[in-house]
């Protein structure tokens, strides 16, 4: 499927119900893991979809750049953002063909970011180390290739999924702080609900 059909498809997902897809409330192993990011810190929220985690980082404290492909995912996270009454920099654009600020931010947060096909996921996943300032923080969940057929959420091709062989491949110029694969049950609006293969990775840059 072309990247323009991906887009088109997520458009209409998003744009078919005014309610969240994946809920208002942030994604567990984030709220779990954001007292890692300090008060203050410049965060980079990737295809942040309907603000969820953007917003509570903002909330928490956060100077959120929030980057989401679908407009009509946007519109919904400036509606979160208002309700939460907290300012986060949104802006629409598709991460394969962004122009990555380099050494920018403290943290990236990367949760379920799992669109990228595997022949560009090694640039793409270079450009998130590029983008970390020394002594940032990277948080990245996602499901592992168990997931596929679960009807839970998530790719439905196994190579979009992550091993914890290949994230330590492609983080190998990071500390990894934690890599852990685990099933769990989560409720995070319609789209992911129910038993899921999950695998989450914290990872920093060394101090300059």
């Amino acid at each position: 499927m072309s990247e323009t059909s991906k887009l088109a498809r997520w458009e209409a997902r998003y744009a078919a119900t005014p309610d969240y897809l994946f809920g208002t409330a942030p994604n567990a192993f984030l709220a779990a893991e954001a007292h890692r990011i300090a008060a203050g810190a410049r965060v980079l929220a990737l295809a942040d979809g309907e603000g969820r985690n953007g917003v509570f980082l903002a909330a928490a404290g956060a100077e959120v750049h929030s980057v989401e492909a679908a407009a009509a995912a946007i519109v919904k996270a400036r509606q979160l953002a208002a309700e939460r009454g907290v300012c986060v920099r949104f802006e629409q654009t598709d991460l394969l063909h962004w122009h990555w600020p380099v050494a920018a931010y403290d943290a990236v947060v990367a949760i379920f970011v799992q669109f990228v096909e595997a022949d560009e996921r090694a640039a793409f996943f270079a450009n998130i180390v590029r983008s970390l300032r020394p002594g940032g923080l990277l948080l990245l969940q996602g499901y592992r290739p168990e997931q596929v057929g679960r009807g839970t959420g998530g790719p439905a091709d196994p190579a979009n999924c992550y091993t914890e062989a290949l994230l330590r491949e492609a983080f190998a110029a990071l500390r990894i702080d934690a890599l852990r694969s685990y099933d769990a049950e989560i409720n995070e609006g319609s789209a992911h609900a129910g038993m899921s293969a999950l695998i989450e990775l914290v990872a920093s840059v060394p101090p300059a």
